[in-house]
C-alpha cells in the first residue's frame, strides 16, 4: 500500500504533513461492506476454506452491498473483481499465500462491516444501518457510539 502525504504538519524528515491518504488497489477497493454477522461468517469461511468467504461476498455486491468501486466501475465489474480475488486465494492456497491472503481479506470485511451499526426498527419492521465511529474511552469503560453525520 502506498500513502500520499500532503504538506501542513510536522513529519519525521523535517517536512510538514497535513493529511495522509491510503491508496487502495482495485481488488482491495472492491471488497463490499456487508452486514457485520455476514462479514464474520465470511472471515470464518476464509480461515478454514480459503477463498470461499470471498466468493460468497462477491454475491453481496449483486444484492446491493456498497463498495468503493461500484460508482466508478459498476456492479458487474466489482462482482468479477471479487470472484477473481476468490480464485487467486483458492489457486495460491497450496503455497500458503492464498490462505494468508484469504484470512486478511476476511479481516478487511469485518473491519468494513464494523463501521456500520445495524438496528431493528420495531415500528416499521425494517433493518437500517447507520455509519458510526466508536469511542472506546467512553463513560464507565463502555463503548460510546457516535453517529457519523457525513452519511
Amino acid at each position: 500500500m502506498s500513502t500520499k502525504a500532503v504538506v501542513g504538519a510536522p513529519a519525521a524528515g523535517g517536512g510538514v504533513v497535513v493529511e495522509v491518504r491510503e491508496k487502495k488497489g482495485s481488488l482491495r477497493a472492491a471488497i463490499p461492506t456487508m452486514p457485520f454477522p455476514l462479514a464474520v461468517i465470511c472471515l470464518f469461511l476464509n480461515t478454514f476454506i480459503p477463498g470461499l468467504g470471498t466468493f460468497i461476498s462477491a454475491f453481496t455486491v449483486l444484492c446491493g452491498a456498497p463498495s468503493e468501486l461500484v460508482a466508478q466501475r459498476g456492479v458487474c465489474c466489482v462482482f468479477l473483481l471479487n470472484v477473481a480475488a476468490a480464485l487467486i486465494q483458492i489457486l495460491t492456497a497450496i503455497i500458503m499465500v492464498g490462505w494468508i491472503m484469504s484470512i486478511f481479506w476476511g479481516m478487511d470485511m469485518v473491519i468494513l462491516a464494523s463501521e456500520y451499526w445495524i438496528t431493528w426498527d420495531g415500528e416499521g419492521g425494517t433493518w437500517s444501518s447507520w455509519p458510526v465511529s466508536i469511542d472506546h474511552m467512553g463513560w464507565g469503560g463502555r463503548d460510546m457510539v457516535i453517529l457519523a453525520s457525513e452519511y
